[in-house]
């Protein structure tokens, strides 16, 4: 794994979702937007991913990342299918085994 993987299996386990909106999957990081380099790092690393707002609801600014589609498909699934995602957090594993279980990845 190298030092771009690492910070981005960081981030997913620790902000990441896992999930779908019932017709195609998609992997979401909603973060304050004093982490907008952060974001456009995870850009970077998967170019095609997006990068949605600022939004301010509730007095709180975020930011919005998704990775669905061809970038979900063929840049971050075998990203994450390579990386000891199930060693280091169980209940991530669960979520993003779910996910691929449930939209056929």
């Amino acid at each position: 794994m190298n030092f771009e993987e690492g910070v981005l299996l960081g981030v997913l386990i620790g902000e990441g979702h896992f999930g779908g909106d019932g017709k195609q999957p998609q992997v979401t990081v909603r973060m304050h937007t004093r982490h907008e380099r952060l974001f456009g790092r995870l850009q970077e690393w998967c170019p095609g991913s997006r990068l949605y707002g600022p939004y301010h609801h509730g007095g709180r600014s975020y930011l919005q990342w998704m990775a669905r589609g061809d970038v979900l498909r063929e840049r971050l699934v075998p990203l994450l299918d390579r990386l000891p995602l199930e060693e280091i957090d169980g209940h991530v594993f669960e979520r993003y085994r779910a996910m691929k279980e449930r939209y056929g990845l």
